[in-house]
């Protein structure tokens, strides 16, 4: 086995690119009122606002349909994304990032058309119930049950079960590494590949050197992550298991094949690369690819930050290098 290694792209590191020093500085400039400071409704709104803003171009695919899913008692939304084709599709689970607190369909619909466009694939996100309303464990719960639920409708949704994913982007992504522990401790669905975008992987502790570094001024803050974090895990022991900090896990043997993106300014990057070091030596095959110059979550600023398309599409080109080198497509 080789040495693991990060793969850096988007240039030399040590310093923000050119757009995103810019977009930084708008947004200091424009709002004088902290994320942490509001209440979750009222920083929905904010946010939203700022996600539709910034979203960027959104592909025209095939087809796009919200319907809603009944799950343990209670319904959920889901948004399907189909590409051109006949199928059955490789299907992409989605859930989106926001601290569990914030984000919906829409805020990461840019996303989901991209990866559905350029994989190609179905994507099927999903609208979790949000902190404080929904504390931990219930989004855990939510994204297991409805990516269940996908699998056991596969023929419905003109999906592939051989070819079943799951991803997400930093609280999206904890929910994806959860979501592959539990299918694999309850035999099953089978998961073939997982997608995580500088996923929250610990948090029991914010003592690493990419808080220390990144904690102030890259948008995403140290005291954002403490009110992320109040909301939806408020029990400080909950913290500490594996179903709400995935790197503090003692087995994570037979888990799927892992693509990891982190950004250098961004205070989950030590967190995240340390979760692909461990899903590697645990005999996981594991990429992880840290974007220089960027910050969290540019992932979703498509809009203001152009590098964001281009690792959304290497995402994509991931899951379908993965599906077409196993099937000799």
């Amino acid at each position: 086995m080789t040495d693991f290694k990060v793969l850096e792209r988007n240039g030399s590191p040590g310093k923000l690119e050119p757009q995103a020093e810019v977009f930084l500085n708008l947004l200091e400039k424009s709002s004088d009122v902290s994320l942490e400071s509001m209440s979750p409704i009222n920083a929905r709104i904010a946010s939203s606002n700022l996600f539709e803003t910034f979203c960027g171009q959104k592909k025209q695919i095939s087809s796009v349909t919200n319907t809603s899913i009944a799950l343990s008692g209670r319904s959920l939304n889901i948004r399907v994304y189909k590409p051109e084709g006949s199928g059955p599709f490789p299907t992409l689970v989605y859930f989106h990032g926001g601290g569990w607190v914030l984000g919906d369909l829409d805020s990461h619909d840019q996303t989901c058309r991209e990866l559905a466009y350029n994989t190609p694939c179905m994507v099927v996100a999903v609208d979790y119930g949000l902190s404080p309303e929904h504390c931990f464990p219930s989004a855990v719960n939510d994204c297991y049950d409805s990516f269940v639920w996908v699998a056991e409708n596969a023929d419905a949704l003109n999906s592939d079960p051989d070819w079943l994913a799951v991803g997400g982007d930093s609280a999206g992504g904890n929910l994806a590494t959860v979501v592959c522990a539990l299918a694999r401790d309850r035999k099953g669905p089978n998961i073939c590949w997982q997608m995580l975008i500088y996923p929250v992987t610990n948090l029991s502790s914010f003592g690493t050197r990419s808080y220390e570094a990144c904690g102030e001024g890259k948008f995403l803050t140290t005291s954002v992550m403490e009110w992320f974090r109040e909301h939806y895990i408020p029990f400080e022991a909950d913290r500490r298991t594996s179903l709400a900090s995935p790197l503090l896990a003692n087995d994570l043997t037979n888990l799927p094949p892992a693509w990891i993106l982190t950004a250098e300014f961004d205070p989950l990057c030590d967190e995240g690369e340390a979760y692909a070091r461990k899903l590697y030596d645990a005999g996981v095959p594991t990429t992880c690819v840290r974007y220089n110059g960027t910050f969290h979550p540019f992932w979703i600023f498509a809009g203001a930050i152009d590098v964001a398309y281009r690792a959304q599409n290497e995402a994509a080109s991931a899951f379908s290098y993965l599906i077409n080198s196993t099937t000799g497509l």
